[in-house]
């Protein structure tokens, strides 16, 4: 098995530590500790290990899953490594009546293919780790508008496809896609006798959003965490909602990973998800909504454009005066200490992916700063270095 190098990670690691302004990050700013009771007690393992049941069963009703179609992990990233392990990973398949360690065997059928489709741009990890497993197709969504085509979606599932991927709204497009389209690819998802595996880590950043994929079906899976729409990265704590077949032997590979999720972050979790979300949600959303229309309007101002994005992050064009986005944002960050995240990392080097959800004066700064890169290029008629000349 072999992994590409997370390009985005490694970016961040080159620049991010010594930056004045991350204006790449794509999550919404970081609430205060102080919000919460930070003392869950002994500072055991989280027992069962899979979390606490009665917890695991609010969730479920998010979906209409039981808590046992719900298991909790260290964030949304390890949700989607486990849920593409135990469908790509394991050659024996999911639902192939293999006994589980009680002795029953799985509840569900699905086959034992080896493929993927991928709707992209999107974040590396979700290409990345079923193609270091199997074999994924692409799918690429078309700028300006990034429309979801399941046309094109039913034409690369194929026999041995075993789940199909998307990120709704989208990283790092910001585009949203609607609820009969993503039902659309469902659909081809059944007809393949395969999942619909949706992360949906900005889904609550929208005032009204769209039913979760897991609550389509049997062959609907999401994943979520409390780090984009909660500000709440720190905690480490997501899960994976879908058939009980695929959580349980997601489970299984879970104890060979994290073993139980954080203490801290489902003690935190039970109080964000309770009588505190609707106003953490609702100061998380009023935040975005003012942001994306500062940066709108810094846009205007910069003759760039956008798709009109939900979330925290938008997909820009690259200023004249530049060959690509990785020229542009090393640029910016060597010279105004600002870091962005060039559109290449994605497939798209015409583009940047901007992050608006950070406090108001460091998104401001941060604007002004990268204003200035552009307006010293617009002004020289040609390419700047990192050091500022023509």
């Amino acid at each position: 098995m072999r992994i590409d190098p997370f390009g985005l990670e490694r970016w961040f690691a080159e620049y991010e530590h010594e930056a004045d302004i991350m204006l790449a990050e794509s999550g919404i700013r970081s609430l205060d500790a102080s919000r919460f009771d930070l003392d869950p007690g002994k500072l055991d393992y989280v027992i069962p290990t899979n979390g606490d049941p009665e917890f695991r069963a609010s969730v479920g009703d998010r979906y209409g899953r039981s808590a046992d179609e719900v298991l909790f992990t260290c964030g949304t990233q390890e949700a989607n490594f486990l849920t593409f392990l135990s469908l790509l990973g394991d050659k024996a398949g999911v639902g192939d009546g293999t006994p589980s360690s009680d002795g029953a065997g799985d509840s569900a059928a699905v086959g034992s293919g080896c493929h993927a489709v991928v709707v992209t741009p999107t974040y590396q990890a979700l290409h990345a780790v079923p193609d270091a497993f199997g074999d994924v197709t692409r799918v690429e969504l078309e700028p300006p508008e990034w429309g979801l085509d399941p046309d094109a979606i039913a034409d690369a599932a194929r026999d041995d496809t075993a789940v199909i991927v998307v990120n709704n709204p989208n990283n790092p497009t910001g585009r949203y896609h609607d609820e009969a389209a993503m039902r659309a690819v469902y659909d081809v998802a059944v007809e393949h006798d395969a999942y619909l595996l949706c992360d949906e880590v900005y889904r609550l950043l929208v005032a009204e959003p769209h039913p979760p994929v897991a609550s389509f079906g049997r062959h609907g899976i999401s994943t979520t965490s409390l780090t984009k729409a909660y500000g709440l990265a720190g905690l480490r704590f997501g899960w994976i909602a879908g058939p009980e077949a695929v959580v349980e032997r997601a489970w299984r590979w879970k104890d060979y990973t994290t073993i139980s999720p954080s203490l801290f972050g489902q003690y935190v979790a039970k109080q964000a998800l309770g009588r505190r979300e609707t106003k953490i949600l609702a100061e998380n959303r009023e935040l975005a909504e003012t942001h994306r229309a500062i940066v709108a309007e810094w846009l205007d101002r910069h003759g760039l454009d956008w798709y009109d994005p939900v979330g925290v992050n938008g997909f820009v064009t690259v200023p004249d005066g530049f060959d690509d986005a990785e020229s542009f944002c090393r640029t910016v960050v060597e010279t105004e200490s600002v870091v962005l995240a060039p559109g290449g990392l994605f497939g798209f080097p015409d583009r940047f992916r901007i992050g608006f959800g950070l406090p108001t004066s460091e998104l401001e700064e941060g604007l002004e700063r990268v204003g200035r890169v552009i307006e010293t290029a617009t002004a020289e008629g040609g390419d700047v270095d990192a050091a500022g000349g023509a």
